[in-house]
């Protein structure tokens, strides 16, 4: 930070001089970037901003509009301010139309009483500015070598704006683009307090440039981002104007956070991509053997051999609307599971399967029981997906080698398959637990149960679809209420005597009697198995 004029009285060689501030005493912080001594009348030439004049005025014109004028160009041209040693030219004061002049431009003009010698007071000044270069650049070379190591060693938002704090000893704040805090280092301030009505106070602050200071809010700003695409801003609580030292701070901070979180992206792309890509050798047998797949595995740091493998399937029981952001959940869920995984230090391959699954190999220790192992992973998946976003967990067969791990797949994404229509709640899901709708699943292409289907319900689906009645509906509420008409007519939002109606329609159509217990189980079956048909023709 350059010395003021107020620093440069300070100094022992002007205070030699027995200096008297003459005009501009209210301007006296005004950066001092060098010091010219000039006698001519027309120095502004010369000069390029942020000079402090010495002069003994022997040059200078004895006209006062000439005077004015003089004063009126050094200001003009960014001079800082003007000293004018007495005794020579000008011998107990200055004339009224310099004063007034400097007045009127602003330019602080200071008169030295004694005799100074004016390369003792540039070289003082010139050795401050020079000290204070120097320490700029010493601390822009730490920060450089703060900031390096912190990205080097991957460091976590949270640690760097910890760095930051500590730095700057300010607090410090990271925010996304919605204006919501991703982290937050107070500094020893009261975290609530700052953090107070967060959201509405920085919404006001919109300095321009991607690196600003506000002064209404006093809060350095510096956007976070790289390759164009920007996604947060860190926030520097000053309360006053920053130093240059601040700015080059929260820049490199800035960056840091930006090449954090590209480095981040990148190697869990990889990872996910790199896992995916041995699942889904395993499942094509793209490896010729399959200890190639198990040292493939290995590498990436997942031990199949002398393991129980268990494959899981996990699913989204929403997806998205559209594809892209279907393709941006499921990796979301991949890294989620990955994270899980982590977590529960259950080493695994984890990797999407296709638009809509992502594929889980877990290798389990001899004693280590799959049940205990699948409640867990769900469990910590719970905590890192966000709790709208629902999610089913089915597990396939527990295997011993690498070469079952397709079978254990297959049965894991045909129970997904069932469980993510109906969730009940579970866990994770088995084979065993879908009971009969997992059967119908997985005959679902048999042409034999699909012709049972149609011998059962063909009359009824033509009946509706010739009046586009609702018959079949009100058939499956009679069988899920156990034919119990009453709460079946209260589900089907109709009065008794309108569903006994429809009852008597539907005996009419089927030619059957729904009050007999076998009738009505072929057609809960068959209704079980039309389901299948419809749901697996729209996934």
């Amino acid at each position: 930070m350059l010395p003021t004029i107020a620093d440069v009285l300070e100094l022992e060689t002007v205070r030699r001089g027995g200096p008297r501030v003459v005009a501009g005493a209210d301007r006296l912080d005004t950066r001092v970037r060098w010091v010219h001594v000039g006698e001519i009348a027309d120095i502004a030439g010369l000069l390029r901003g942020g000079e402090l004049v010495l002069t003994t005025g022997v040059a200078l014109p004895d006209d006062p509009d000439k005077l004015a004028d003089y004063i009126g160009a050094l200001a003009d041209v960014g001079a800082s301010g003007l000293v004018v040693e007495l005794g020579r030219r000008f011998v107990r004061e200055l004339p009224r139309a310099v004063v007034k002049s400097a007045e009127e431009h602003g330019l602080p003009v200071i008169v030295l009483t004694r005799e100074t010698p004016f390369v003792q007071i540039t070289e003082s000044v010139h050795a401050r500015i020079i000290d204070i270069q120097l320490e700029e650049l010493r601390a822009s070379e730490q920060l450089h070598e703060v900031f390096t190591e912190l990205s080097v060693e991957g460091a976590s938002p949270t640690e760097v704006l910890a760095q930051v704090a500590r730095l700057a000893g300010r607090p410090v704040l990271l925010e996304n683009l919605a204006h919501q805090v991703l982290a937050c280092e107070s500094a020893g301030r009261d975290a609530g307090t700052l953090l107070a009505g967060w959201e509405t106070r920085s919404r006001a602050v919109a300095p321009a440039g991607r690196t600003a200071y506000d002064p209404a809010s006093g809060w350095l700003v510096t956007t976070v981002g790289a390759r164009g695409q920007d996604w947060g801003r860190l926030i520097l609580v000053c309360g006053a104007a920053p130093s240059p030292r601040d700015l080059v701070l929260a820049e490199r901070a800035a960056t840091t956070l930006a090449l954090g979180r590209l480095l981040e992206r990148h190697q869990e792309s990889l990872e996910r991509q790199a896992h995916g890509t041995i699942i889904t050798g395993i499942l094509t047998h793209a490896y010729a053997d399959p200890d190639e797949a198990a040292a493939r595995a290995r590498a990436v740091g997942v031990p199949l051999t002398g393991r129980k493998l268990v494959s899981v399937v996990i699913r989204p029981t929403e997806p998205a609307d559209q594809a892209l952001d279907g393709q941006a959940q499921l990796g979301e869920l991949a890294e989620a599971t990955a994270g899980a995984c982590r977590d529960a230090r259950l080493p695994a391959l984890v990797g999407a399967l296709d638009q809509e699954r992502v594929g889980v190999l877990l290798p389990l220790p001899p004693r280590t029981q799959a049940e205990a192992a699948l409640t867990t992973l769900a469990d910590r998946l719970r905590t890192l997906w966000p709790p709208g976003a629902a999610f089913v967990l089915a597990a396939g067969s527990v295997v011993e080698s690498i070469r079952d791990v397709r079978r254990s797949f297959l049965e894991a994404e045909q129970v997904a398959d069932v469980a993510v229509r109906q969730p009940d709640g579970r866990a994770f899901y088995r084979l065993p637990d879908l009971r009969l709708r997992g059967l119908l699943h997985l005959l679902r292409d048999d042409a034999r149960l699909q012709t049972f289907a149609e011998r059962e319900l063909g009359p009824l689906l033509a009946h509706d679809a010739q009046r586009g009645g609702d018959l079949t509906r009100i058939l499956r509420v009679y069988l899920d209420s156990g034919r119990n008409k009453a709460v079946a007519a209260q589900k089907a939002h109709l009065s008794r005597p309108a569903f006994y109606d429809r009852l008597r329609r539907l005996e009419r159509i089927l030619d059957t009697d729904l009050d007999d217990v076998e009738s009505c189980l072929s057609l809960h079956v068959a209704i079980l198995a039309l389901e299948s048909f419809r749901r697996d023709n729209r996934t």
